[in-house]
């Protein structure tokens, strides 16, 4: 045989084996191949049976019968995975069950798209690397049906640009699809139809236009329907919520301990206008105290299985974006019936506390409550009073803009929490617990959602006092339930231990700015205590909390306790926020049937809705990320050419990343936008070097950039290196 005709035997073999790996559970004969790879002349359908015959030489085929071949599926060579596509376009399958992940070439990811769940065939030879390889042999599942990206109209078709880090392909649009509400440019959603195999990119379906790009309504939406993330709710849903009696019934009372003559508050964000929790304070005899944590009961409206409970399930949180709140329940309920509003009794489940006055629980009772909320103070309002020391909230700080003073009673009560919290927040620290006093980016709007200036809000006091009692309750919840020698099926927040190479790395870029972090000590949580405390408000704090951070495991739910690491407890839950938490709502079942000696029915499904839940977690993080970036660069736009100091916050093979001091907006200067000679990406170390001159920019570095491009579309700030930095 001829070489040309080895290669044409050797490349139609090729074509059989990807078709047969597509479909490898099927049986064709030769004709049915030849049809479907397209094969009508007599020679090539002989050279197709030579090919098939190899084939079954080789065993990558079978014969089960006379004239039929299928795919010889050794177990060993195909694999069940995620798949991750890398900027380059190529992709890695995840598997479970290998240590290493498997390399994919672009042109064998065979129309997978990234998070999709894959079969993949595994090649028996390995890279020169000793990596695995393979290919995309079966899509068994779709992250994604719909996607968001531009509509580009032309003379004869249509195409969505949805090209970007993790997405290889456009979307081919049948231009009969184009009503008037599509116009060129839009920002468009886009379902999947179909990738027929000779066509170069996927056949989609228009949904919806979301408006023209760079405008915030537009590219907000955008940002949800890229995370799959629903704009609004079903008819069935909000129907449902309307007609939720939202009455307080003599009935009803009689079945729960009444608060409603004790004092009771409520402290959140001035802005807040859903408040899950209150908290009461009332004076016992031999210096005691009691203090309830008062929780929204979603509960007692949201039943098991009922319309609101799926769709809160499959929300699972509310989702903060810079501009707006996306809800896990509808308005009705999480802004009214449920919301611990001033003024208005409300049902509650409540963690009741008798303590000392340093906050040590000397006893605790859990169960249904009904409560009147006295006061509705704004952090900022107990902040004053806090650092005043007086009863005084001023006009500039008050909610209602007017002078007041709180009764004595209830300053007293501040007065006293505040002792508490900060009594339990040192007890936390001496078992370890990490201490995060991140700077939050917040942004001022104007009326039309547009970003007037940045501020930054740090964890004070009076956001301390909340969360110390939060965290009390929720320990102790978990505690009753796990804390026994037969422990009850429940749902708990954990977080596992630290990554040691992480930690080994963060050793060696905080060295740069001449901290110390000891790994050798059994203690690891207190020496980052240490390096947090020392950098706490520095110019580089935030880049330390957030490398920090990055070496923690994620926190999630299960069923499944090994203690929650950064809190330095055994036992943890979320039991406080049952308005924008669905793993608080079934907390909340889970308890309320322990308290009544019961079983809980639907133990079964619980560690499926913990892993649920922890996956929306994740999304609505990245979700509110992309919302603070993009509102990031809105506010940047009108800023090109001014100059600003910066720390280098990454560093990769393609640029640093700077985030500016000013406002933390952070933006890229790229590789190959950097003067003076060619820089090479040293790992290790986190930083570029000059290969001549052997100049450094490190993870950490002050350097001085322009701000050279704002893409709104991207979401991405192009800097320049301004000269001696």
């Amino acid at each position: 045989m001829n070489k040309k005709k080895k290669n044409k035997l050797k490349s139609l073999e090729k074509k059989v084996i990807s078709f047969f790996r597509a479909s490898p559970n099927k049986t064709y004969n030769y004709k049915q191949l030849a049809a479907a790879l397209g094969i009508q002349d007599t020679k090539t359908r002989n050279e197709l049976i030579k090919a098939m015959q190899l084939c079954v030489q080789n065993k990558t085929l079978k014969s089960p019968s006379r004239g039929k071949y299928t795919l010889n599926q050794d177990a060993t060579q195909y694999k069940q995975g995620r798949l991750e596509v890398t900027s380059n376009g190529n992709g890695y399958v995840v598997c479970e069950d290998l240590d290493q992940d498997i390399r994919i070439p672009r042109k064998q990811l065979n129309t997978a798209f990234d998070g999709d769940l894959v079969q993949v065939y595994v090649y028996k030879r390995k890279a020169k690397n000793g990596a695995l390889e393979g290919e995309i042999s079966n899509i068994i599942e779709r992250k994604k049906e719909q996607f968001v990206g531009q509509l580009q109209i032309g003379n004869n078709h249509a195409f969505v640009l949805t090209r970007g880090p993790r997405m290889y392909t456009d979307f081919y649009i049948d231009k009969k699809q184009l009503t008037p509400d599509y116009a060129d440019g839009d920002k468009v959603i886009v379902a999947f139809e179909e990738w027929p195999k000779r066509a170069d990119s996927p056949f989609g379906r228009l949904v919806e236009s979301l408006g023209p790009p760079g405008e915030t309504a537009t590219e907000m939406h955008a940002i949800l329907s890229d995370y799959g993330l629903p704009l609004r709710f079903p008819d069935g849903v909000e129907d449902a919520a309307a007609a939720i009696d939202q009455s307080i019934t003599a009935e009803e009372i009689k079945k729960r301990r009444d608060f409603r003559s004790t004092l009771t508050f409520t402290i959140d964000p001035k802005t807040a206008k859903d408040f899950d929790d209150a908290l009461s304070f009332k004076v016992l005899d031999n210096d005691l105290y009691e203090v309830g944590i008062h929780i929204a009961d979603v509960s007692h409206y949201v039943t098991p299985n009922s319309i609101l409970d799926r769709e809160a399930f499959d929300r699972a949180t509310s989702v903060y974006l810079v501009d707006r709140v996306v809800p896990m329940l509808p308005e009705v309920l999480s802004n009214g019936v449920c919301s611990l509003r001033p003024q208005e009794e409300k049902y509650t489940f409540s963690a009741v506390f008798t303590v000392d006055a340093k906050g040590n629980v000397k006893k605790e009772w859990f169960g249904k409550t009904v409560i009147f909320s006295d006061h509705r103070f704004a952090y900022e309002e107990v902040q004053e009073i806090l650092e005043t020391e007086q009863p005084i909230v001023s006009a500039s700080t008050s909610l209602s803009g007017s002078e007041y003073t709180v009764s004595d009673e209830v300053f007293e009560a501040v007065l006293h929490l505040d002792k508490m919290a900060k009594n339990l927040r040192q007890e936390r620290m001496k078992k370890g617990a990490l201490s995060f006093d991140r700077v939050e980016v917040n942004f001022n709007l104007d009326e039309e959602n547009q970003p007037q200036s940045v501020f930054f809000k740090s964890s004070k006091d009076a956001n301390k006092l909340i969360e110390e009692f939060m965290l009390l309750a929720n320990k102790r919840v978990a505690s009753f339930a796990g804390k026994r020698q037969k422990p009850l099926p429940f749902v708990y927040r954990v977080h596992d231990e630290p990554d040691p190479d992480k930690l080994f790395n963060l050793q060696t870029v905080v060295g740069n700015f001449g901290y110390a972090l000891n790994l050798k000590t059994k203690n690891i949580n207190q020496s980052l205590n240490k390096l947090l405390q020392a950098s706490h408000g520095s110019q580089e704090q935030n880049l330390i909390d957030t490398l920090t951070i990055r070496c923690m495991s994620k926190a999630e739910y299960t069923t499944h306790n090994i203690g929650h690491y950064g809190l330095a407890f055994d036992f943890y839950s979320h039991f406080t926020s049952p308005i924008r938490r669905y793993p608080d709502v079934l907390v909340h079942r889970l308890l309320e049937t322990y308290l009544d000696d019961q079983t809980y029915p639907y133990t079964d499904s619980l560690e499926e809705a913990c892993k649920h839940a922890s996956v929306q977690e994740q999304i609505a993080t990245k979700a509110e990320r992309d919302s603070i970036k993009f509102m990031q660069i809105k506010f940047m736009q009108d800023k090109i050419g001014q100059q600003f100091s910066g720390v280098i916050s990454g560093v990769t093979d393609r640029g640093i990343y700077v985030e500016l001091n000013e406002n933390k907006c952070e933006g890229m200067v790229r590789l190959k936008d950097i003067p003076g000679d060619y820089f090479y990406f040293d790992e290790q170390h986190h930083s570029l070097i000059g290969e001549r001159t052997q100049q450094q920019y490190r993870l950490g570095d002050e350097v001085e950039v322009e701000i050279v491009h704002a893409d709104l579309h991207k979401r991405h700030l192009d800097f320049a290196l301004l000269p001696n930095t």
